[in-house]
């Protein structure tokens, strides 16, 4: 297989071009940056962590959204007198809407390119935080609610997928697992935005401030997304578009890119139907890390989404029936979070994440437990202790490594689709966890209620012990093309296809 040549040799000036023939070049020249100077080195760097954290954006509005809505459950079941149904059933909205714009829209991402949807999406986000300000009722802002899930449905596939493909091989799972510290970031500025506007008087409209304020970040994502994105090189080049791929690799890369294709490779691609794409997801090779990283993110979502969109009341059980200590409360629990997401997505690319998920599914079994005990006992030091155990757990272990697993362990061109299956699972999971929650409690109290929610990390930690998978280290790229041309030998008639003439857009506007 060719290789692509970076490095000048002792007689030459100038450094020798980067040769793209073939799809496998522009692997290479991803996730090998070694060539460059440093100066270069440095660039590069800089300007693919400016366009994760904006490729990320979405996830921040998401959570920004998740988390004041949470805060606002508190006054919306005095002013819309919801009950232990209604209010599952308004916690729920999203996840359905998010299940089928992730199981769909990742497909998508796939077929249509990372680019567009990256911009579609926010849309999403910008109109229903707006509506649901303003709803009127329960039904309104349930419509809304199923408006945001779509969006959230779709962006996480295009979001991971595009840092996996944008990102060199040495940072790839640092740099997925920042998502998570985007999550608990999000999560602290829902929090003191509301207790700004409980400072200024917002009163019992505080939640339609906190949630109305969610589209001003998402505008301004949406704007910088508009300004400085650009396709993901992986993906273009798969689509046989070595030109997108080329422009990507020169603006983002700093290097001289010379294009001479392989004529086999220049004549045709490989594209998938949705069917195929499911097919090769739970075929031999993907259907352990895809029943990996489904039992991964469901079983989380339903520890997770129980505590954390309640996690105002635990907190007002805790420290005062008040709403600045549901404020406070959950501010305090989110940095303990964010600390926990910072700290693995720093060691992930050296431990794997199959070791930090088996070690904080134990971490959320044992605070599970202990919450119970703490709160039969009427020890609230102890339940304060166990929720921030809980938060390092989860946010080291299940919580990332979930997507991790989902975004890491498929090639490009089935990748948006494991993402948006594994995000599928997730709102299934959080579907459960948000409707059975309100009525667990409402049925057997606290107790017996967090006792049952430890059975979910008792899963994870099960399955991940059962299935032995660690993507980290692993090239998933050539392994990919080895089953796609399986596939393709197999299926000639339907997988072969002319490329397009029209080549694909790598940058809306400049990307720098």
């Amino acid at each position: 297989m060719a290789r692509s040549t970076r490095v000048s040799s002792a007689d030459s000036k100038e450094p020798k071009p980067t040769i793209i023939r073939n799809f496998t070049d522009v692997i290479q020249a991803v996730d090998d940056t070694s060539g460059l100077n440093p100066t270069a080195q440095r660039k590069a760097r800089r300007i693919e962590l400016m366009v994760v954290i904006i490729a990320l954006g979405g996830v921040f509005v998401d959570a920004y959204d998740f988390t004041s809505l949470g805060l606002g459950e508190i006054q919306l079941k005095t002013q819309f007198h919801l009950g232990s149904t209604s209010l599952g059933l308004l916690s729920a909205s999203m996840a359905v809407s998010a299940l089928f714009g992730a199981l769909f829209g990742g497909y998508f991402v796939d077929k249509l390119g990372r680019l567009p949807m990256f911009l579609l999406d926010l849309y999403f986000f910008v109109f229903s935080a707006i509506g649901a300000a303003f709803a009127p009722n329960l039904w309104i802002l349930i419509a809304f609610r199923l408006m945001m899930g779509l969006g959230v449905g779709l962006d996480f596939p295009v979001a991971l997928s595009f840092v996996a493909e944008f990102v060199s091989k040495n940072r790839r799972a640092k740099f997925v697992n920042l998502s998570y510290i985007n999550w608990y970031s999000a999560a602290i500025v829902g929090f003191i935005s509301s207790y700004i506007a409980y400072s200024l008087g917002a009163g019992a409209n505080l939640w339609r401030f906190a949630v109305g304020f969610g589209a001003v970040p998402a505008i301004v994502i949406l704007f910088l997304r508009y300004k400085y994105m650009t396709e993901s090189p992986l993906w273009a080049a798969k689509r046989g578009d070595f030109e997108a791929a080329a422009n990507v690799l020169r603006r983002t890369r700093g290097i001289e890119v010379q294009i001479e294709p392989d004529q086999e490779v220049s004549n045709s691609f490989t594209p998938l139907s949705m069917s195929q794409t499911y097919k090769l997801l739970f075929s031999s090779t993907y259907a352990r890390r895809t029943v990996l990283a489904g039992i991964i993110a469901s079983a989380q979502s339903i520890e997770y989404y129980a505590v954390i969109f309640y996690l105002p009341v635990i907190s007002q059980l805790l420290f005062g029936n008040t709403m600045l200590s549901a404020i406070l409360g959950s501010m305090f629990f989110s940095a303990i979070g964010l600390f926990g997401s910072s700290f693995q997505a720093m060691i992930c690319t050296r431990t794997g994440i199959r070791p930090l998920t088996l070690g904080g599914s134990i971490l959320a079994i044992i605070s599970l437990l202990g919450l119970a005990i703490g709160h039969g006992m009427g020890v609230l030091a102890l339940e304060a202790v166990m929720v921030g155990v809980f938060m390092i757990g989860h946010t080291i272990g299940p919580g990332p490594q979930g997507m991790a697993y989902g975004t890491l362990s498929f090639p490009t061109a089935i990748r948006a689709s494991g993402v948006g299956w594994t995000q599928g699972m997730l709102r299934v999971g959080s579907i459960i966890g948000f409707l059975l929650f309100p009525l667990s409690m409402a049925a057997f109290g606290f107790v017996s209620t967090f006792v049952a929610l430890a059975i979910a990390p008792g899963i994870i930690l099960l399955a991940t012990l059962i299935i032995k998978w660690e993507p980290v280290g692993v090239d998933i790229e050539l392994e990919g093309e080895q089953v796609l041309q399986s596939l393709k030998n197999s299926e000639p008639e339907v997988l072969s296809f002319p490329v397009s003439s029209s080549p694909i857009s790598s940058d809306p506007i400049d990307l720098i």
